[in-house]
């Protein structure tokens, strides 16, 4: 009786007493705890220098999110990102839009980005004359030129034929293009942020030429788009009738109206400005659409006074993500192990490997690759290193199952030269300093 009575007392006693006993129960527990596990901790490879605190107030203090009911599941009809992930957006640089917002790039954080999927709110976007927003009830796309039949599809009409779903990143071709002659930005989303990756559904153009018939001497199909640039693209029909798609949904959802809802052109692997946006019309021919904007803006003049006209597909390329200038390892202590971790793609194949460099190229080792491995889609590479806090020129190097390897900076240079900005692929290097901190650099050699 007296023991239960006692209970009954510390149970009815003041509110800073019961505090007092749990945070003495807590305490006790998790001194225990670290006790018992000290031991193991310490033989890890990657938490071994972790210091053991068990009077962390982040463990001993209740939280108010712990104390407090949360909001209703249904407070945002469609959810957002937590308020401490606000850094993670896409970001404009004047020098990547020549002061017109409209005609503007927003780059994607790939140094955030986990996995091989890019969130659709933090998909790169490119326009040439701002954001459509389109009524899809009153959008059409049609189809002619040297066909059997012409058709003029509303979007419910064309969502009957079967559908796909393929995860491929879209690039444009001048990412990293404002490097060609020599690091501009210490940061790796202003460098390397005109990409991202998802997954599509739609239909193949194949299947829907099928019910049209094709013209033996069509070789060309021309895309437009309905925005207010009504920007035209030609691709050649070997491609078209290979995978190219006409897509309306992006990582589950609907196409945004940044990314060309209600449908836009896939062109797998190849240059980001074929997949057009807000597609409304297909025409085949048998000679290209050679306007004259498109022709001047995407050739490449090469050292020898000749220009390439078409590029196509996006070369084998990588970026090692982490540490990058926004994701540095001032934190790190000598012999900390720390994952490095990268992007690699190729719009001609899939990731076969990927090498990584510590002193710019001269040696290398090989990386893992890690998830999912697909054709025409980023691809995770990873290496575990252990810290020394010396200096370092950290550089990757893919290569995929078509037999292509990322060249040099000084290979590339000598068949391109440096006048073009589309299409540089040469060997991204990392400066790591004593300290951890990590400086976009280039090396030729």
């Amino acid at each position: 009786m007296l023991k239960k009575r006692t209970t009954h007392l510390a149970d009815a006693s003041s509110s800073a007493g019961s505090e007092s006993i749990e945070q003495a129960d807590r305490r006790s527990f998790f001194k225990k705890t670290l006790a018992y596990s000290a031991g193991a901790l310490a033989a890890a490879n990657v938490l071994s220098p972790v210091k053991m605190r068990a009077d962390d107030p982040a463990i001993m203090e209740e939280k108010p999110w712990g104390t407090t009911l949360g909001d209703p599941v249904t407070k945002n009809r469609y959810g957002i990102p937590s308020a401490y992930e606000h850094n993670v957006i896409r970001r404009n640089a004047q020098l990547l839009s020549s002061g017109n917002w409209q005609a503007s790039i927003a780059m994607c954080p790939v140094q955030d980005m986990e996995g091989i999927l890019t969130p659709n709110g933090l998909f790169f976007s490119r326009t040439h004359g701002g954001v459509a927003h389109i009524d899809p009830n009153e959008h059409r796309l049609m189809i002619h030129g040297l066909v059997d039949k012409t058709l003029v599809l509303t979007m419910d009409q064309l969502k009957r034929y079967p559908s796909v779903s393929r995860i491929h990143f879209i690039e444009c071709p001048a990412n990293g293009g404002p490097e060609w002659r020599g690091p501009q930005f210490n940061s790796i989303q202003f460098a390397k942020g005109m990409m991202s990756c998802a997954q599509w559904t739609g239909v193949y153009i194949k299947d829907i030429i099928k019910d049209l018939g094709l013209k033996p001497n069509a070789r060309w199909m021309l895309a437009e788009g309905a925005d207010n640039s009504h920007m035209g693209r030609t691709v050649p029909i070997d491609k078209v009738l290979d995978d190219a798609m006409i897509v309306w949904g992006q990582n589950g959802e609907a196409l945004r109206p940044e990314q060309g809802y209600p449908i836009r052109l896939l062109v797998p692997g190849w240059e980001g400005n074929l997949c057009v946006k807000w597609l409304c019309r297909l025409e085949f021919a048998s000679e290209p659409f050679y306007a004259k904007e498109e022709t001047a803006k995407y050739t490449a003049l090469k050292p020898s006074g000749k220009a390439i006209q078409h590029f196509y597909a996006n070369e084998v390329n990588s970026v090692i993500t982490s540490p990058c200038p926004e994701k540095p390892w001032t934190d790190l202590k000598k012999g900390d192990i720390v994952e490095i971790e990268g992007l690699a793609w190729s719009g001609m194949g899939t990731i076969e490997g990927v090498d990584i460099s510590f002193d710019g190229g001269k040696n290398w080792v090989e990386a893992s690759l890690k998830g999912l491995v697909l054709p025409k889609a980023w691809t995770r590479f990873s290496y575990m290193y252990k810290y020394e806090g010396k200096p370092l020129l950290l550089s990757s190097r893919a290569r995929d199952d078509a037999g292509h390897i990322q060249p040099t900076v000084k290979h590339e240079r000598e068949v391109m030269g440096v006048e073009s900005v589309y299409h540089r692929n040469g060997i991204h290097t990392w400066q790591v300093t004593a300290k951890g901190e990590v400086n976009n650099v280039q090396i030729l050699s």
